[in-house]
């Protein structure tokens, strides 16, 4: 071998050895994966909660696992509090996102962003102990104590129906305790509460403390994942994986597994 063709020869596999390096840098930049803290509660029956074996689990909880496997570029990681602490973490940057049926109002608009799907309709209504026979729509609460969850889609809507109707009935606020609500109910502290279908059922499935919703529905709102203003692009991409979930009917099965019907369309036909 000429020492020209040798010198050649040695070119050649540096150019070689270099692309390969270049091309290894392009792909790792690529293939970087964006870690995004989610926050979420454990005390929304079938919703978001800690089960039997203490893993944490629910149609949230589980909806985001599906979307985790679907954002290859994204890893979704869980961090649990009180409910009244989500919007205050995502607020200070502690967590990216919020997966705890979260229903778009003004307040919540003005600071932060929802992803533009939305995976579940909650269907408000009236909850009383099964044995009450004395409130049986929204009128029969003149005059009752109302207890709700501080903060929650179910204090924004009873508030807003007590104001349009002359503030007849008293809104409270339970507290931290596991099934704070429920026992308040029992002790006669408090009549009422809002609640949904789904959760009255696990709670008569899972509590000796037994209830029934009343009334027509109150509403029937759609809820979203929660995001930091500045967020630009989590958001589509969540929606993304979301539509891929609705289409292939992933949605409904889930739905259907952890909430007892099919809720990721509205009650009343919309």
């Amino acid at each position: 071998m000429t020492k020209t063709r040798y010198l050649l020869l040695l070119l050649s596999v540096f150019t070689l050895v270099l692309l390969s390096a270049c091309g290894a840098s392009a792909g790792s930049t690529k293939d970087k994966v964006t870690k995004v803290i989610v926050g979420t509660g454990t005390q929304f029956p079938n919703v978001c909660f800690i089960d039997k074996d203490g893993k944490l689990t629910g149609y949230d909880v589980e909806l985001v696992r599906e979307i985790d496997k679907r954002l290859s570029n994204y890893d979704f990681e869980f961090k649990t509090m009180d409910f009244s602490n989500l919007v205050v973490s995502l607020g200070a940057n502690k967590i990216d996102m919020i997966a705890h049926e979260m229903e778009i109002n003004d307040e919540r608009k003005e600071k932060f962003t929802f992803n533009k799907v939305p995976y579940n309709y909650f269907p408000n209504q009236i909850t009383v102990l099964k044995d009450n026979k004395d409130i049986n729509n929204i009128a029969d609460l003149k005059g009752k104590t109302v207890i709700t969850s501080a903060t929650s889609n179910g204090a924004a809507l009873i508030n807003k129906i007590n104001k349009d109707n002359g503030d007849q009935f008293k809104v409270v606020y339970a507290g931290q305790g596991s099934n704070d609500v429920a026992k308040q109910l029992e002790s006669g502290r408090a009549d009422a509460t809002v609640s949904t279908p789904f959760a009255v059922k696990f709670q008569n499935e899972s509590s000796p403390i037994k209830e029934k919703v009343v009334g027509d529905v109150l509403s029937d709102s759609k809820v979203y994942f929660m995001f930091d203003k500045k967020d630009k692009t989590l958001n589509k991409e969540v929606d993304k994986a979301l539509k891929e979930i609705i289409d292939d009917g992933t949605l409904k099965k889930l739905s259907e597994k952890w909430l007892g019907g099919d809720y990721s369309k509205s009650s009343f036909g919309s």
